[in-house]
């Protein structure tokens, strides 16, 4: 049987509303905390999860 977990929120450590098991592989997941109310991009696998930084919107030079 899988061993499953909820995925807790990068930023506050509370539990979302997303549970995994140990084969699910994430990548650029959308993860929405209702606690906090951020949504930061994640990769999972094995339990490992990696916060996706995104890099800031740049003005164009022209």
């Amino acid at each position: 049987m899988f061993d499953n977990r909820w995925l807790l929120c990068p930023i506050c450590h509370n539990k979302t509303r997303v549970k995994i098991n140990g084969n699910t592989i994430l990548k650029n997941f959308p993860l929405y905390c209702p606690k906090c109310k951020n949504e930061i991009l994640i990769n999972a696998e094995k339990f490992n999860i990696e916060v996706i930084k995104e890099p800031d919107a740049q003005t164009q030079s022209v």
